[in-house]
């Protein structure tokens, strides 16, 4: 979901990495979708040139993706093709979040692996080569501690192949373009565009048997040469993949075999949604629930394509007792607290039985931390009163007149609607006025409609996020301009910007609930 201040806030970071000029030309892709070179020099009436590097900027940072789109004359004329660029929303805000990726290295994998990981996101994307020359440079290692490292950044999905530099996309089909109409019908035509953008992205990724593979005798040593010795996968299936790179290469699909790499931000998502539904579950049951549960998305983890899975693949009661012992903590459950454990987890449905078998439901876990964050905004901002009416409409799911909300929440009849248009007016509530007679006054009738509050709330959360990194960049330059000053001044501008930078962190967990997970 791309909401407008979540692309003012998009900018703003884009803004403070790279400079006015490349957030110039990723502010018109964020707005007016996919574009031509053309296209983008008419619309920001830049240089060709300025255009051209502000893109190639972009694309070394993995904020915007080229592809060419392969259009058939609809009168059977032959297919035009056209390069046209898009931005890639979902990394751009990614951006803010590579202090939590880089935490979460240190604490799984050791300091080479932080500073390699640092170097890509720094840079984008590197070469193996560059990887290690800028690892030397840093400090004396041999080419055997970096590659150590940089295959555990690949054993553990940490950093993968950079997508192809301009995958073709077809135009969608009759059943496609249909779904769209129906979607610009109904107002979602955010949602159509972010459709685009995840089109494009799995048309460019690798496949499976390549993304995660490290073959020696493709990158160049050291000393600029190829190493054609030794040939080393961190995955099985060794020569199914040799031959799926040899296939690509003929293809052209790499370039002269230099292979470029890039940290693999779903992984670093997938870990940190993995966390907060830990969380979630670690304020509703007792440690042992919370063991058997953090056991199962262990070993559920590689098995999920993509980031917002549903429903993590099922498991047999043996194979969750199998992973809970492999910790220290869990080698003190025995194998029926597991299954007592897995009854408490299915209520409310956190863990959902079939057949004997276990899955973790993310849906509804997501759902209801969804819900409870609204829930909190509602009970702070607007006061208890409104949050048991909120909760009250939210829970029932469907329309209910004024009279009614007010004798199930024990609140004054004079009360009830000026609190209800106080959440209407905020697009929290949904109004609808039914007309029984002429002449009697309409029944107001409220519901809560949680799609479309979902994407409001989700705006109001960049809208907050906005302001706070302008402020903090605020703060950042009093600082420096009062570097002269008593100790004190000093100390206090300090804390007010950790402060700030504080309420950013809590504020990105709440965005990455709605808009990651």
């Amino acid at each position: 979901m791309v909401t407008q201040y979540g692309i003012k806030y998009a900018v703003n970071l884009i803004t403070a990495h790279f400079g006015d000029l490349v957030a110039k030309v990723c502010e018109c892709l964020l707005r007016r979708g996919p574009l031509t070179l053309q296209a983008i020099v008419r619309s920001t009436e830049l240089t060709s040139s300025q255009v051209k590097n502000s893109l190639l900027v972009l694309i070394q940072h993995n904020c915007v993706q080229a592809f060419i789109l392969d259009q058939t004359g609809e009168h059977g004329d032959g297919a035009k093709q056209s390069t046209q660029y898009i931005a890639l929303f979902d990394n751009i805000i990614q951006r803010w979040r590579f202090p939590k990726f880089l935490t979460m290295v240190s604490k799984k994998l050791d300091k080479q692996c932080v500073e390699l990981l640092e170097g890509l996101l720094q840079h984008g994307r590197l070469t193996l080569k560059q990887m290690f020359d800028r690892a030397k440079s840093g400090q004396n290692e041999g080419d055997d501690v970096v590659q150590e490292a940089f295959v555990k950044l690949l054993n553990a999905h940490f950093i993968e192949r950079c997508p192809a530099s301009e995958p073709v996309l077809t135009n969608p089909t009759k059943e496609e373009e249909a779904a769209r109409k129906r979607a610009a019908k109904s107002g979602k035509i955010l949602e159509v565009q972010e459709t685009l953008e995840q089109r494009v992205v799995e048309a460019a990724m690798p496949t499976e048997a390549l993304r995660f593979l490290f073959a020696t005798e493709t990158e160049p040593t050291a000393d600029g040469g190829k190493d054609k010795s030794n040939s080393s996968s961190v995955t099985p299936g060794e020569k199914r993949k040799h031959d799926a790179i040899e296939s690509e290469a003929e293809s052209g699909d790499t370039d002269e075999q230099v292979v470029l790499w890039r940290a693999n931000i779903d992984e670093f998502i997938r870990h940190l949604r993995h966390k907060a539904c830990i969380e979630n579950v670690r304020a509703r049951f007792d440690d042992g629930a919370v063991i058997v549960f953090g056991a199962m998305l262990e070993a559920t983890r590689s098995a999920e394509k993509k980031v917002k899975t549903e429903n993590s693949v099922p498991l047999s009661l043996s194979s969750i007792y199998e992973e809970v012992i492999k910790s220290e903590e869990g080698r003190n459950i025995t194998f029926d607290r597991v299954r007592a454990s897995l009854v408490q987890l299915s209520c409310p449905p956190f863990v959902k039985a079939t057949n004997e078998s276990y899955s973790v439901d993310f849906k509804k876990i997501i759902e209801l931390a969804q819900h409870e964050e609204v829930e909190s905004i509602v009970l702070k901002r607007y006061g208890r009163d409104a949050y048991r009416m909120f909760r009250l409409l939210s829970n029932s799911g469907h329309l209910l007149e004024t009279d009614k909300v007010a004798d199930a929440t024990f609140v004054e009849k004079k009360e009830t609607p000026i609190i209800l248009y106080k959440l209407w007016k905020d697009d929290y509530l949904q109004l609808e006025k039914l007309q029984i007679g002429v002449k009697q006054t309409p029944f107001q009738l409220w519901k809560v409609n949680k799609s479309t509050l979902k994407v409001h709330v989700l705006d109001e959360m960049f809208h907050a996020a906005f302001n706070l990194s302008q402020r903090v960049a605020f703060e950042l330059e009093q600082e420096k301009e009062l570097s002269n000053v008593l100790q004190d001044k000093r100390v206090n501008r300090l804390r007010k910007r950790l402060l700030l930078e504080s309420s950013q962190m809590k504020l990105d967990d709440a965005i990455m609930l709605f808009h990651d997970f």
